[in-house]
């Protein structure tokens, strides 16, 4: 049984259908990645695992649990916690408030202390800004913030929404630099959604192409980078050629 299952789930925004009959698992400790464009569904499949928004229809377990229609705190006592698009840090917060708020569901002190550690050795810029306002931060140290307040919860499943936007490639390739590592120490698993299918894939044990609310291929990440649609639209890689292209547009054969 995967740690994450979703079925056929339908998600809306008033009359507009966002999620169409989604299903897919994130297995115990995998990475997933989730590709698709704008306006795919990606952030609101994020939301309907965590609660902030309620699926209209189909179900969402969390280890063997249904989850879909509970309360968002709720959702984050079982053991997930949401990345958002954007960063979302509390701006007039400090570093290390920010940090802390992750964990605002644990009792246990010393071991929130000690998980505060570990993420300044993830992140040795925060270490150096601990007293300073979040607002104050950069895009990609505030990223940094967002991930690390994520793992003071201590999740089993972690959802991470575009964690490259609005980011330098350098910084990018260190936000998932530490995401690879966080999974090797700690095998925590993780829901990857990305425009940047080269870094995701790179990262990823599996994943799923969304296109307007629908999941339209699936696969192992080798299996990924290698088919040619994905190649041509989503890797930049243009030895797919007309017949890719073709290919890519007679989706009725991927449905």
């Amino acid at each position: 049984m995967a740690l994450l299952e979703l079925r056929n789930v339908e998600a809306y925004y008033g009359p507009i259908a966002a999620l169409k009959g989604v299903t897919l698992d994130v297995n115990e400790g995998a990475i997933v990645a989730v590709l698709g464009a704008n306006g795919a569904g990606k952030t609101t499949l994020l939301k309907a695992i965590s609660g902030a928004l309620d699926p209209e229809a189909g179900t969402i377990r969390f280890a063997g649990a249904e989850i879909q229609k509970r309360a968002a705190w709720d959702v984050a006592a079982a053991g997930i916690a949401h990345v958002p698009e954007g960063r979302e840090v509390f701006r007039h917060l400090s570093v290390a408030d920010n940090l802390k708020m992750g964990g605002f569901l644990r009792r246990d002190a010393g071991g929130l202390a000690a998980d505060l550690e570990r993420i300044f050795g993830y992140f040795p810029a925060l270490r150096a800004r601990v007293r300073e306002m979040a607002g104050n931060l950069s895009g990609g140290e505030q990223q940094m913030v967002a991930i690390g307040r994520a793992l003071m919860a201590r999740p089993r499943l972690i959802l991470l929404d575009e964690p490259s936007l609005g980011l330098s490639p350098l910084l990018v390739q260190e936000i998932y630099r530490i995401i690879g590592r966080v999974k090797a120490d700690s095998g925590v698993a993780m829901l990857l959604v990305e425009q940047n299918a080269k870094m995701a894939l790179d990262v990823a044990d599996s994943g799923y192409v969304l296109e307007g609310g629908r999941i339209v291929l699936a696969g192992s990440a080798e299996r990924l980078r290698s088919n040619e649609d994905v190649k041509e639209f989503y890797l930049g890689i243009r030895d797919a050629g007309v017949r890719g292209v073709r290919r890519w547009k007679r989706r009725k054969q991927w449905r």
